[in-house]
């Protein structure tokens, strides 16, 4: 696929179908008292609902009848190999910490990828009504103020920047350590914000997301979405990230370079 002038627009017809289907399916488990949670982890917490696994089955049906010769790559329910070259990439809810916790920072992902990486993406939060869709045409938003395209912010120095993250201990010591290298420089770090964070990067409101431990499945629609309103996502060595671990996207080139100058120390 030419990602700048041949773009399926199928795609994104199925892929907001998709959306409109997990938001469906979510929202009558959110902040429901009677919600519960099970722990795929081992010596930590790791919750699933079932509104994880409800949501990737509503998105799977729907790739069933559109879509039937792209391969899927799931949270809850792993990989299904496809004919036509493509995969979708769908985290259900990312943020499921969050959203057992009742705070809208939470979102349905969902990714289409090739050989190269993602080249569409939308990161979906159903409970605020906010879309944000990333393609080889262009980055956009819609939610309750109305939509318009997106842009990320312009250089500025380190020293001036808001960075996010989503946990205070960022995967390994290793990880952590470096994480706060680049925090020290900053004007304002946040926490806790899910894959919300690289929305709010790609709307131009933050500089930077670093983050570590990740999945495939974690970073590859906000890698679409984030690259498509100007922005840079590699791993900390400045390579491709869509297969998972240690990322960090920026708003531009020149506070990308900054960061990962101190990120490849570690």
């Amino acid at each position: 696929m030419t990602r700048s002038t041949d773009f399926d627009s199928d795609i994104r017809r199925v892929a907001h179908l998709m959306a409109d289907a997990a938001r469906a399916v979510i929202l009558p488990y959110f902040r429901n008292a009677a919600l519960t949670a099970d722990n795929k982890l081992d010596g930590g917490y790791d919750p699933v609902t079932e509104a994880d696994r409800d949501a990737e089955r509503a998105m799977r049906d729907i790739l069933a009848r559109e879509r039937p010769g792209d391969g899927i790559l799931g949270e809850e329910y792993g990989a299904s190999q496809g004919t036509s070259g493509l995969t979708w990439v769908l985290d259900p809810i990312d943020g499921t910490r969050g959203f057992v916790s009742g705070t809208p920072t939470w979102g349905v992902l969902i990714a289409v990828s090739d050989g190269q990486g993602p080249f569409f993406g939308i990161i979906d939060q159903p409970y605020i009504g906010e879309r944000f869709e990333g393609a080889p045409d262009g980055a956009v938003f819609a939610g309750p103020h109305g939509m318009g395209p997106m842009q990320t912010r312009a250089p500025k120095p380190l020293s001036e920047a808001v960075v996010f993250t989503t946990f205070p201990e960022v995967g390994s010591a290793a990880d952590q350590a470096g994480f706060h290298a680049v925090a020290a420089q900053a004007r304002l770090t946040r926490y806790g914000m899910d894959c919300y964070a690289y929305a709010l990067l790609a709307a131009g409101q933050v500089d930077l997301v670093i983050e570590a431990g990740l999945n495939s499945y974690d970073i590859q629609a906000p890698i679409a979405v984030v690259q498509a309103a100007g922005g840079v996502v590699t791993d900390w060595q400045g390579g491709p990230a869509h297969d998972g671990g240690r990322a960090i996207a920026a708003a531009n080139a020149e506070i990308h370079a900054e960061a990962l100058a101190i990120l490849k120390e570690y």
